[in-house]
């Protein structure tokens, strides 16, 4: 593991309708020093994100309820500051694309995901 992706003192919310995904996501993150925190539903996901301070947001773009271009304006609306990433195993609309700071393909998240989480967290610090 490069040292460029050491998530030290960095807090992330995983937002994801599958459970296997959220574990995914986690294991990946945690072993290089973020703390991440997931929720299993849009809705408890934006209640995490609007009540708490998180260097990131990874959301999922298709869950029931709420998709993740409506949670990802909710978030935007009420925590600007929070830089949002999408994660998504489809297409992702342009609109959506516009609206977060990065999307990471499902299929090229183990290749793509820390590194796109290191950036925007980086990026964040430097602002």
């Amino acid at each position: 593991m490069s040292r460029s992706y050491r998530g030290i003192e960095k807090i992330l919310l995983c937002i994801d309708d599958s459970q296997a995904i959220l574990d995914y996501e986690k294991r990946i993150l945690e072993r290089s020093g973020y703390f991440v925190v997931t929720a299993l539903s849009a809705r408890r996901g934006l209640r995490l994100a609007t009540s708490f301070s998180f260097d990131a947001v990874l959301l999922d773009y298709h869950m029931p309820e709420m998709n993740g271009h409506a949670l990802a304006c909710e978030i935007r609306r009420l925590r600007p500051e929070t830089p949002v990433v999408m994660v998504s195993g489809s297409e992702i609309p342009e609109e959506t694309r516009r609206l977060v700071d990065a999307v990471v393909s499902k299929d090229e998240a183990a290749r793509e995901l820390l590194p796109t989480v290191s950036r925007v967290c980086d990026r964040l610090s430097a602002s």
